[in-house]
């Protein structure tokens, strides 16, 4: 593969042709052929990096490649970029683990209640985020604290059984139809690969923890109902991040004239590490489910203390996965979704006998913490995205540039003016303020008028809890 793709860059935007569909196609020399749908507006496309095009013309060149489409949200990612829908040939095609990222499962979980909006007032915003920061532990080196003494053989059970073994173990207050699975199957004989550069045993005291970045915890004011509602944006933590770690080194260490780029890493169907990849994503999958079955657990009793009432599920999903699914045009493939969630309509096979069989899933769409964030149903047009669409709003603003660019102070300001409370001291994470993210409205406007989706539920943050790791404390790969 070919991660600059000079030849293509000059003037990539004008090798796009729009469809009356909805989005813009291209498929050219520069493709390999492989068609690529690119689900943005014209000020979307305008305004996109253009060193994205290196990165869509890498997702075209994996082995088996058959389709790849770009989401509105897209922006500069590892190796692909973020907002990215890769589909592979079943039998002969690679399983990329770019197009699945380091974050493997990370997810949305969204909440409802009947409580109005209007209760909470800014002594309940500070008491909801005091009582939830009482029992969930944020940022990168965050640990669990409900979780937090596991030990090994334990965890793997955890890991294995996904929400099915920790349900029958702990109990749950909650009804697990109302999410997308219970658990991802991992082989018996599969072995974990502790240690190496990774250490996904980094993650065995995590699963309960927020973690840092992007990752939140929200509490909202639905437009539509007028009541407060809750949204969990987390994933899998250090155990998915070594995972993924130790099989992109796996992976260069078995083709080293192929793979110059860890990001670039793949297993071809002739692999002895595929299948055992393909074991490591769904346990790290299996991780972020019971992760945001846990968090969601505290979140619940931390809202029944301050405002007196239950939070009810509303629906629990994933991204950064590949699964093996049914297309309409190209019989089974592998799927892979990197910062872009499944979007199934109704009457889609997979979700027969389901809740959702007869209207279709929820999709849950965060922006920023000071931006609408959105709970959609697909449409029968989503079949044309590979029933796929973004997983939020998308950044604009590199972590480094913020940084640069936005003011503390100022930045606090503006939130307080919002009125909306991050964590108890009211700090910004100033690399995950509101001017790093483009308007979700925009982002969704984009899925809407493509037919890929409608919007059920409008939501408005009340208050916000993020990890607040320095970024230029991060390990630069």
């Amino acid at each position: 593969m070919n991660a600059s793709a000079p030849d293509a860059a000059a003037g990539w935007k004008r090798r796009l042709a729009w469809d009356a569909n909805g989005f813009y196609r291209w498929r050219d020399d520069a493709t390999s052929g492989v068609e690529v749908r690119l689900f943005l507006t014209a000020a979307l496309l305008a305004n996109a990096e253009d060193s994205l095009c290196g990165q869509i013309v890498n997702a075209t060149r994996f082995e088996g490649a058959k389709l790849v489409v770009i989401t509105p949200d897209c922006h500069h990612g590892y190796g692909v970029p973020v907002g990215c829908v890769l589909l592979t040939e079943d039998v002969d095609g690679a399983i990329a683990m770019g197009p699945v990222g380091y974050d493997i499962g990370c997810g949305m979980m969204a909440a409802s209640s009947d409580i109005p909006w209007e209760e909470a007032t800014p002594r309940n915003r500070l008491a909801f985020n005091t009582a939830v920061m009482r029992r969930i532990q944020m940022g990168a080196g965050g640990k669990s604290r409900v979780l937090g003494d596991l030990k090994e053989n334990e965890f793997e059970r955890l890991v294995r059984g996904g929400a099915e073994y920790y349900i029958a173990k702990h109990g749950a207050g909650f009804d697990r139809g109302r999410a997308e699975r219970d658990r991802l199957p991992v082989d018996d004989d599969w072995v974990v690969p502790w240690g190496g550069r990774g250490r996904p045993e980094r993650g065995i005291q995590q699963l309960g923890s927020l973690g840092g970045g992007n990752h939140f915890i929200e509490l909202q004011r639905c437009e539509e109902t007028q009541a407060l509602f809750v949204q969990v944006h987390t994933g899998s933590r250090g155990f998915g991040h070594g995972l993924a770690t130790n099989y992109f080194d796996i992976a260069r260490a078995e083709k080293p004239d192929k793979i110059a780029h860890l990001d670039l890493g793949y297993f071809t169907p002739d692999s002895p590490h595929r299948r055992s990849y393909l074991n490591a994503v769904a346990a790290g999958g299996n991780f972020a489910i019971i992760n945001r079955l846990v968090i969601f657990e505290q979140v619940a009793l931390a809202f029944r203390e301050v405002f007196g009432a239950d939070l009810t599920l509303v629906y629990e999903i994933s991204h950064n996965l590949v699964q093996r699914e049914l297309h309409d045009d190209l019989g089974w493939v592998w799927v892979h979704r990197k910062g872009a969630t499944r979007a199934l309509p109704a009457g889609h096979p997979a979700l027969a006998g389901s809740a959702w069989a007869n209207t279709g899933h929820p999709v849950l769409i965060p922006g920023s913490n000071m931006d609408y964030s959105y709970i959609l149903r697909p449409l029968p047009g989503a079949a044309q995205s590979a029933y796929s669409v973004n997983h939020g709003a998308g950044r604009r603003m590199s972590r480094s540039a913020a940084l640069k660019a936005l003011d503390q102070k100022a930045t606090d300001d503006e939130y307080r003016r919002a009125g909306i409370l991050v964590n108890a001291d009211g700090k910004v994470p100033i690399d995950e303020a509101a001017p790093c993210y483009k308007s979700s409205r925009e982002v969704v406007d984009c899925v809407v008028s493509a037919g890929l989706a409608e919007v059920t539920h409008t939501l408005w943050p009340l208050a916000s809890l993020k990890g607040t790791d320095e970024p230029r404390k991060r390990r630069r790969r």
